[in-house]
């Protein structure tokens, strides 16, 4: 996938994670670095556990990076509660 397309799917997973995680949202760039981050995090879980990971700009992929972002918006959110 190219830069722009990781981008764009971060941007929309990172936005609807943090709207399902917090409803407020983190702000568009960590909205952005978050959902990217969730993509790889969400690409990586589903391999392991034996199914495909990002494929593309394609609605599969949007709900691997938007389960991917939710699992770290919790970490971050545990993490930035004991800071």
């Amino acid at each position: 996938m190219s830069f722009v397309a990781w981008i764009i799917l971060g941007l929309i997973s990172g936005f609807i994670a943090s709207k399902l995680v917090n409803k407020s949202g983190e702000g568009v760039l960590l909205d952005i670095v978050l959902g990217v981050v969730g993509a790889f995090v969400g690409g990586w879980l589903f391999t392991t556990f034996g199914a495909s990971g990002v494929t593309g700009l394609n609605v599969y992929s949007m709900v691997v990076a938007v389960i991917g972002a939710v699992v770290v918006l919790v970490v971050y959110h545990a993490i930035a509660r004991r800071a």
